[in-house]
């Protein structure tokens, strides 16, 4: 949650469970749970607190079974929001000034009117208001158990409905308990669990922060059918020591062990950061890098604010923290006959272009349109161009770069009418760094070969990214494009 704009803009099982509609009536398992939990922590008896956690495995066998944990984890603690109001036992209220981070727009205030428990739920609710001079603020809510319940490693898990309008950011994610221990962010790690931008409510994103640069690997989740704001799922991760896992209505979609942080340029021991505890945060950000600001559209009622129906966090009885970091395999692969590193640059073959392998078409921020292989060329007809550059997009990823070299991206273009398109190669997993810079160019109703050639100044990186840039740029006139070529420069 807390990143610059490109952290996560393109980006980005153990048993299915169904988790659409109301919450079941576990309540009273959980309650059980969550004194047999208490009562465990509190012993000075390791055997009391043995039998209490035998105890909280009872209580919860039920839950535990249709969330498909299958006896591996036991509850540590949880909160259905029965009550009537925010438990501050359990939980901060945060303040933050508007613009703290990302250039968001709301201010985080500590009050039941922005972050509250109704109708066994904590709600979030943004709110737009207008000032005597007509000046418009944002006011949200946001929620962390930092000091209160702080753990290292686990299942974390929320069933969540989302807000729905353009601008909105809901957040279920984790940072430090002493997030000064590796260094402030990014190298203190942080594990984004859930987001889902307003205005692209069937697009789920999980995404780990590290490192020194900041580092990040990112997975995304959309549904085939239905819609984060109009039912509730279940986001989790799972977290073990050398690897953390991604998880929609128990279905797995993403896991890495890749990571690392570094400080002054040392870099500290693996699994460091992700190996401290880390608590819960809860919030609704309000414009921003990412998700663009609100607009006529954005409509500040009950269909802006985030429904949490619980919060729940598991574990395991021990963990083995002896893991070593994975061997780093730079996919060198070897570009074809002639020396190309682009596949399919003619698009002399059809491809799924949603399956991240090779051409990739996406959209983004109210961009609309379609792309399509045809008579040797991609044709990307759009009927908005979105309100980023980036809202309308074809990329394709995975492209080996060394430093030092020198390379040469070329391609063939035009456009049913005049207009603009940006080409860039990129870092999707450093930072958004531009290897070849943002690079507008006019196409015409003329076919134009377009030629560039730059120099790798960063780290060897096997993941980067060739993309083209439709959105934002006055017009939505069909553009063609073939014969996309990344070679090293001769």
């Amino acid at each position: 949650m807390r990143k610059t704009k490109g952290a996560a803009l393109i980006l980005a099982a153990m048993m299915v469970l169904c988790s659409c509609g109301k919450k079941a009536d576990t309540t009273e398992k959980t309650e059980a749970a969550k004194e047999a939990v208490t009562e465990a922590e509190t012993s000075a008896d390791t055997e009391a607190a043995s039998a209490d956690t035998e105890a909280v495995t009872e209580a919860d066998t039920e839950a535990a079974a249709e969330a498909g944990k299958n006896g591996e984890y036991h509850l540590v603690w949880a909160d259905e929001f029965d009550g009537s109001e925010l438990n501050q036992d359990d939980w901060n209220y945060e303040t933050h000034e508007a613009g703290w981070v990302n250039h968001e727009l709301q201010e985080y205030v500590p009050s039941a009117e922005y972050a509250y428990v109704k109708d066994g739920e904590l709600v979030i609710q943004p709110v737009k208001k207008v000032e005597e001079d007509g000046t418009v603020k944002y006011y949200s809510g946001r929620v962390n158990t930092q000091n209160k319940h702080d753990y290292k490693y686990g299942r974390f898990e929320a069933r969540i409905k989302v807000p729905e309008g353009k601008g909105f950011l809901p957040a279920f994610w984790m940072m430090p308990q002493d997030e000064a221990f590796y260094g402030q962010w990014p190298k203190c790690g942080e594990i984004d669990i859930m987001e889902v931008l307003g205005n692209s409510t069937n697009v789920q994103y999980g995404t780990l922060h590290f490192g020194e640069p900041h580092t990040q690997r990112q997975g995304t989740y959309t549904l085939k059918e239905g819609d984060f704001s109009k039912e509730y799922h279940e986001f989790a991760v799972e977290w073990d020591p050398g690897e953390i896992r991604w998880y929609v209505d128990g279905e797995q979609f993403y896991q890495t062990s890749d990571w690392f942080t570094a400080l002054g340029g040392a870099e500290k021991p693996y699994p460091a950061p992700f190996n401290q505890p880390f608590h819960v945060i809860l919030n609704v950000a309000v414009g921003g890098d990412w998700p663009g600001d609100p607009d006529d559209s954005t409509i500040f009622d009950e269909r802006a604010a985030m429904y949490v129906d619980y919060v729940r966090i598991y574990q395991r009885d021990s963990y083995d923290e002896n893991v070593t970091k994975p061997e780093k395999v730079f996919n060198d692969r070897e570009p074809d006959e002639t020396g190309n590193y682009v596949n399919n640059s003619s698009f002399s073959e059809a491809e799924d272009l949603d399956d991240e392998k090779d051409w990739n078409f996406l959209l983004f921020n109210d961009g609309k349109g379609e792309a399509k292989i045809e008579d040797g060329a991609i044709v990307i007809t759009s009927t908005n161009e979105g309100t980023e550059e980036y809202s309308v997009q074809l990329v394709q990823r995975d492209m080996p770069l060394h430093q030092g070299e020198t390379y040469k991206l070329s391609f063939d273009a035009k456009a049913d009418e005049d207009r603009t398109i940006i080409t860039a190669v990129t870092a999707p997993e450093v930072d958004w760094i531009r290897y070849f810079p943002d690079t507008k160019l006019d196409v015409t109703k003329d076919w134009q070969t377009f030629s560039y050639t730059f120099e790798m100044k960063e780290k060897d990186d096997d993941k980067g990214r060739v993309e083209f840039n439709l959105g934002k740029q006055g017009s939505t006139a069909t553009v063609y494009i073939t014969n996309v070529r990344l070679e090293k420069a001769e």
